[in-house]
């Protein structure tokens, strides 16, 4: 069950987005603290074209580990589940309990994925699983959830060194699991 459960949570995410998606208007929260809960939803939707089929996987596996698997299953899941949904979990509980200035971590998290999405895009000349949504959904909300805070006035540089150290930490410390089981695998 639980191998399962590792291949295909991307489809619970892509339904659940859903469920969440409508239940944000009842949760009568403020209009910043709602576009910090937006972001989940709105990673759980470009989850499902970056991972669909095994995806993303399959294109690291070949275009970064040469064939060899530098990204197994096991890993996406954690990655997805912990790194993502986790990540975005924290920082919703933060912004609503201690200060909503701690949503800049889920919302950079959604903005920092979608700029590596284009940049990985720009420099290979190609497409890359997830782009489209990364254009079409991350960046928006991650533009618009940094303009708001600082609108608000909860967008303050602590909290934006706070909040965008913690998504870039978490994209090296992915690329950085990678590139040593390519090492690791000689590829």
């Amino acid at each position: 069950m639980i191998a399962r459960l590792m291949t295909n949570w991307v489809y619970g995410g892509f339904l659940a987005s859903f469920v969440i998606l409508a239940l944000l208007p009842l949760m009568g929260a403020s209009l910043p603290l709602l576009l910090v809960m937006l972001q989940l939803p709105v990673y759980m939707l470009h989850q499902l074209e970056e991972h669909d089929d095994d995806r993303f996987r399959r294109f690291v596996n070949t275009n970064i580990g040469g064939g060899r698997n530098v990204l197994p299953i096991p890993a996406v899941f954690v990655i997805n589940i912990g790194g993502v949904w986790l990540f975005n979990l924290v920082s919703i509980w933060l912004a609503a309990t201690v200060d909503l200035g701690f949503g800049l971590i889920g919302i950079y998290g959604v903005l920092v994925n979608g700029v590596v999405h284009v940049v990985a895009a720009a420099v290979s000349r190609r497409y890359n699983p997830g782009l489209v949504t990364a254009i079409v959904l991350l960046l928006p909300a991650g533009m618009v959830g940094v303009w708001l805070m600082v609108a608000s006035g909860h967008g303050g540089a602590a909290f934006q060194a706070i909040g965008l150290g913690a998504a870039i930490a978490l994209h090296i410390a992915i690329i950085g699991y990678v590139l040593t089981n390519k090492r690791r695998l000689g590829a």
